[in-house]
């Protein structure tokens, strides 16, 4: 039974690792985004903006953990919303800022992104929107669900996957108990 289950578990990583390789192409309904988009394209409302993502995702991280479908991560963000706005709006107000954050989950528009091998194509996605005061500058963007981030400069990005970290240690603790018996 047990070599049963590691042969299903590498089909699993193999078949994750080809995804992976590949253009990740889920519908736009399978994501949840994040845009914080600041007050405006000032130099200071920018640096503002990278600052309160900081937070956001500090704060966001522990709860969207361990979120296994979009809906339960939409329901969490709903959930924290008060809470969203209370950590952008200190973020803001330590920096000198007296506009305030608005968090909203809504459903909009967004054009196509390609980061690597990561395509978004055009279309409408569900997002957690902060606006920072008028919320007429650029924005930052990630997604949360599925859990995917993108982290580093320029066209270096990172994909991440929670279910492929959960895979790989469920693994190793196998390999590791086969050792010790």
């Amino acid at each position: 039974m047990k070599s049963i289950c590691i042969t299903f578990l590498t089909c699993v990583i193999i078949i994750l690792a080809v995804v992976g390789f590949t253009s990740v192409n889920l519908p736009n309904t399978e994501y949840l985004r994040i845009h914080i988009r600041a007050n405006s394209n000032a130099q200071l409302d920018q640096q503002v903006k990278y600052k309160v993502k900081e937070d956001l995702v500090e704060y966001l991280t522990p709860i969207l953990a361990d979120c296994k479908t979009k809906q339960r991560a939409q329901e969490q963000l709903e959930s924290q919303l008060s809470k969203i706005e209370q950590v952008a709006n200190k973020t803001l107000e330590s920096n000198g800022y007296s506009y305030k954050a608005k968090a909203k989950i809504n459903n909009e528009e967004f054009p196509t992104r390609v980061y690597g091998d990561l395509t978004l194509e055009k279309g409408f996605y569900d997002a957690l929107i902060v606006e920072l005061g008028q919320g007429e500058g650029d924005n930052w963007w990630c997604v949360v669900y599925p859990p995917l981030c993108f982290v580093g400069q320029g066209e270096k990005y990172e994909y991440k996957s929670k279910l492929l970290e959960i895979i790989s240690d469920f693994i190793d603790k196998e390999k590791n108990n086969e050792k010790n018996t």
